[in-house]
């Protein structure tokens, strides 16, 4: 057994997947879908009702170091010039976007992401405030986050987005063992960690959350156990614990890695078992397949509550239809559509001076895709689907509609890893680190984009 489970069906199942923080997903887009196909997207959001709230993505790309580590879209710079050109564009941009929109500008969830949104300058963190804050309504009780990394982020930069209105902060811990954190020039410490999260508590930050990533080179049981335990003494709201994805043929810095001081398989995953044997311990609820959260925290009500959701920026309780983006590789989630910008700066910087979108690729959401992207976020977010009750609420006959997962989880029934009552599919106690296993059935583009990819286009799933 390994923590639970049968160490033959975590072999035979621990697979390349998505993540299904859209559907379809990323793989499956097209290039040929441009800034016109964009634009005629963001038309049909307008055309709703201008109360309709929005979700607003900022993607700030810049970043003192490159940790080696990094899967995101990042840009080494340490100019002031540079990060003022990008905020420049960035304002011209949201100009674009908030035209075409015309009276649908109430924004219920804003979000920097990046990058490190907390390297920007004050200054220039006041004049994207402005740009934003000029052009859309930000409603009462809005979830406003930004991501920070410990390292950068000052007291005084802290106490100037909480006075613009920020109440979210995710901190990027990742661990807190010195060995590790060097070997994927990581260079922050304890004290930077614990006193940001201090400062952050102190001016009324509310659900902080930690990101944690296992599967580092030098990470042991020991080692991933001690940085556990320190969060669970500094006591976040949420604590987010990531699989690192070495997929080094996408992200050629990971090269940098000593693969052979990284546990893999087996070992890589005791890891997150452990820590999440220790979160639930804790009194620290699971949210989804990777998040933990405190009992009076906002997501695990919505858990509770089955309103959780899930989307590029993970999970939350302040679901809307569209999500529009901005910046560099920036996505848009629309309800009827999803659209990602070209990710140079130079080819940013000249699509929008030309007044233009940024597109570069992007995907038209069929009437099938909404409903299986519902089924697919209701599965990862609730680990359990009622295919009546969906139905009747999808204005579809849901055991008829799906009957072809269903039979392709046949083989999760046998290893008990799903239960099937009627038209409940439930995910067993041994059975939620397959989760993203059991969302793959309902996903009709998986078995095409696999065998399009020349190597794995998805990280496993265990």
């Amino acid at each position: 057994m390994l923590h639970g489970i049968d160490i033959d069906l975590f072999r035979k199942h621990n697979r390349p997947g998505p993540r299904y923080t859209s559907y379809p997903t990323v793989p499956a887009w097209r290039d040929d879908f441009g800034p016109g196909d964009f634009a005629s997207h963001l038309e049909r959001a307008a055309a709703m009702p201008a109360d309709k709230p929005l979700s607003l993505y900022v993607h700030l790309p810049f970043c003192e170091s490159m940790c080696r580590y990094c899967g995101c879209n990042v840009v080494i710079s340490r100019s002031f010039t540079r990060h003022a050109e990008y905020v420049e564009v960035l304002d011209l941009e949201l100009g674009m976007i908030a035209e075409r929109l015309g009276a649908r500008n109430k924004l219920m969830q804003l979000h920097y992401g990046g990058g490190t949104p907390t390297f920007l300058e004050e200054p220039l963190l006041v004049k994207l405030w402005e740009s934003i804050h000029t052009r859309f309504e930000i409603l009462d009780g809005a979830e406003m986050a930004i991501e920070a990394d410990p390292a950068v982020t000052t007291n005084k930069k802290l106490a100037v987005l909480r006075g613009m209105g920020f109440n979210r902060l995710s901190i990027g811990v990742q661990d807190f063992d010195q060995k590790v954190l060097d070997a994927v020039a990581r260079p922050q410490t304890v004290e930077q960690v614990s006193g940001l999260y201090r400062y952050a508590r102190k001016i009324g930050f509310s659900g902080i959350n930690f990101d944690l990533m296992y599967g580092l080179p030098h990470q042991t049981a020991e080692t991933f156990g001690s940085t556990i335990q320190r969060v669970i003494e500094l006591g976040p709201d949420r604590i987010a614990v990531f699989s690192y994805a070495h997929l080094p043929h996408l992200k050629p810095h990971q090269r940098q890695l000593d693969e052979s001081a990284m546990l893999g398989g087996e070992e890589k995953y005791e890891l997150f078992a452990s820590a999440r044997e220790m979160l639930l311990d804790a009194g620290y609820l699971a949210i989804g397949m990777d998040h933990f959260a405190r009992e009076d925290d906002v997501l695990a009500i919505a858990r509770r509550n089955g309103k959780l959701s899930r989307n590029f920026q993970g999970y939350t309780d302040h679901p809307t239809d569209d999500i529009v983006a901005v910046g560099i590789s920036a996505i848009s989630s629309l309800e009827t559509a999803y659209a990602q910008n070209v990710r140079p700066l130079n080819g940013y910087y000249r699509a929008i001076r030309e007044g233009e979108l940024a597109t570069c690729k992007g995907i038209e959401v069929s009437d099938d895709d909404r409903i299986r992207r519902a089924a697919i976020n209701e599965m990862m977010c609730q680990f359990g689907l009622d295919l009546d009750d969906f139905g009747a609420r999808h204005g579809i006959d849901g055991p008829r509609y799906f009957h072809r997962a269903v039979a392709q989880l046949g083989s999760f029934v046998e290893d008990e890893i799903v239960s099937i009552d009627g038209s409940t599919i439930r995910v067993t106690e041994q059975g939620w680190p397959f989760i993203r296993n059991v969302a793959m059935a309902f996903d009709v583009y998986l078995e095409e984009v696999q065998q399009n990819s020349e190597r794995p286009a998805f990280s496993r799933t265990i």
